[in-house]
């Protein structure tokens, strides 16, 4: 009889023992930092600057009058779960400060930012001549100047060129009229150094982080200011599968498509135009947008 409050002593013992173990984890825990987080929206490597078409979260544009909400300028876009559009792909708000983001007709356009560059371009360019098809290139500047064979290239096969700025600053509408123009400016001559006849009719602020100020300058300098309809995102590098979903559940007359040739892993978009350029060309008329030549 004796043994039942020996037996007690015991599990009381345990249970406190129990409990200061569990304390002492848990303060231990609380002293052992979180590993850091990296930003993996931008990816670098030592053989060129690479670019991420969106700004950054820590970096949205300036609220205006006419964006009060300081929006990215692609305006908020439908997505599903996992953070990805959803497969419209489609924007939900009208392009912003009376930019152009359809062609105004049936035909769907291609675009490809941040090019040229010597890996992924030539790449795209063979996809596109295998199908032919023509597309817009919106080249950066710095990259047109050290890739001007491209340039030469993406001319010969009968694609459009847009201006994309010189080094893709999100922030370029925020800067001086005279700035932008600066820039602008330098970036289509580092174009026609390669192929002085080049018509240069278009503008793509990078990050699509439009103002008044950049529109204005572009369209004194005669080129129209092109936003897009669909955008898969593919900068993300979420896979072929998906920027493919993506573009040809999204895609419909008028459709001005946004995917990237440069500015990190770009391989998921050559793999996904495998699987695009069929479909769409045989649903629509897909062309380069008008180069803006008499």
């Amino acid at each position: 009889m004796r043994a039942a409050p020996a037996a007690r002593a015991v599990g009381m013992i345990t249970l406190v023992v129990t409990a200061l173990l569990g304390s002492a984890y848990a303060l231990g825990r609380t002293l052992v930092p979180d590993p850091p987080r990296s930003d993996s929206r931008v990816t670098t490597s030592a053989d060129g600057p690479h670019y991420a078409d969106q700004p950054p979260a820590d970096n949205p544009p300036e609220p205006t009058p006419q964006n009060p909400g300081g929006d990215r300028g692609a305006g908020p876009t439908e997505t599903g779960q996992d953070g990805y559009p959803a497969p419209s792909g489609r924007t939900t708000t009208d392009p912003p400060f009376h930019t152009q983001d359809t062609t105004g007709t049936q035909q769907v356009a291609l675009t490809f930012d941040d090019g040229p560059d010597p890996q992924y371009t030539p790449q795209v360019l063979a996809v596109l001549r295998q199908h032919q098809v023509k597309a817009t290139f919106c080249v950066v500047g710095e990259n047109a100047r050290n890739h001007p064979d491209l340039i030469r290239e993406i001319v010969a096969d009968g694609h459009t060129l847009c201006n994309h700025s010189w080094n893709h600053d999100v922030a370029l509408g925020k800067r001086s009229p005279d700035a932008i123009r600066a820039d602008l400016l330098r970036t289509s001559e580092a174009i026609r150094a390669a192929v002085p006849a080049a018509p240069i009719a278009w503008y793509r602020q990078p990050g699509g982080a439009w103002t008044s100020r950049v529109v204005t300058v572009a369209e004194e300098l005669g080129m129209t200011s092109l936003h897009w309809t669909v955008d898969p995102s593919d900068w993300r590098a979420p896979g072929a599968g998906r920027i493919a979903a993506t573009v040809v559940t999204g895609v419909e007359p008028g459709s001005v498509v946004l995917l990237h040739d440069a500015g990190g892993d770009r391989q998921g978009t050559v793999d996904a135009l495998h699987r695009i350029l069929p479909d769409l060309t045989s649903r629509f008329q897909v062309e380069a947008l008008p180069n803006g030549a008499t």
